[in-house]
């Protein structure tokens, strides 16, 4: 119970670090991602970098997450434990991809402009941002969807926090799925009413999963009887 404990305290802290980091380092982005000439003009380079900067520390948390929490639900079902594993990893590479595309842009800015042409220096920023944007809703826009169906399903299977919970992602899950992809086609816009609806039980179900976990932990009844299913099924063979 006491390994246990650890786990949840773990794996609840670093569903925290996600949102201290990635709060934050929406605001500090705000320079290169709104001014369409930052390229080419005096920038703020500091507040990208640190933003970048807690981009990363989001991506190695949101990896965190999955690594403290697979040997715990693991025990419900390993094939569905490890794509979350597998599906967390791929949210954190999409994220440092859209990092190194904006680190890019603060390098094509310090590297000075003269003899430049300053359509082409804005050209490639803008498309640098492009891909950016692109990674925001392929990862942190798409990817929890997929994360909440895996977590989700485990977590109400296996009781070891309140239903209510994993409900919410369950429930936010497709919504966000259909949110990213009419953003994709062109339907939705990525600042929406409709994002920010869908977005809602998202939000709510990772902040009250990494709270409850990191103040309360798991229901001990249901982690004994994870474990003892465990052993029995080793029993059998």
């Amino acid at each position: 119970m006491n390994s246990a404990r650890k786990t949840a305290l773990t794996a609840g802290v670093f569903y925290l670090a996600t949102f201290a980091s990635s709060v934050p380092a929406v605001f500090l982005l705000g320079p290169v991602l709104s001014d369409p000439n930052y390229v080419t003009s005096a920038g703020n380079d500091t507040s990208v970098i640190w933003g970048c900067l807690l981009d990363l520390v989001n991506a190695a948390a949101c990896v965190g997450t999955a690594v403290a929490l697979f040997p715990v639900v693991r025990l419900q079902n390993e094939s569905l434990a490890l794509g979350f594993v597998t599906s967390r990893m791929f949210e954190a590479a999409v994220i440092a991809i859209g990092v190194v595309s904006l680190l890019a842009v603060v390098t094509l800015r310090q590297a000075g402009t003269s003899g430049t042409d300053h359509s082409s220096l804005i050209a490639a920023a803008r498309a640098l941002v492009d891909v950016r944007d692109w990674t925001f809703l392929i990862g942190p826009g798409m990817v929890p969807a997929v994360n909440a169906l895996l977590l989700g399903y485990l977590l109400f299977r296996s009781r070891l926090v309140p239903r209510i919970i994993p409900v919410m992602g369950l429930i936010g899950a497709p919504l966000l799925l259909i949110s990213a992809i009419t953003t994709m086609f062109g339907i939705n816009d990525q600042v929406s009413v409709m994002s920010a609806v869908a977005t809602l039980p998202i939000f709510l179900w990772e902040l009250s999963l990494g709270l409850y976990l990191t103040f309360k932990g798991f229901k001990p009844a249901a982690v004994l009887d994870g474990a003892h299913s465990t052993h029995s099924r080793r029993g059998r063979m």
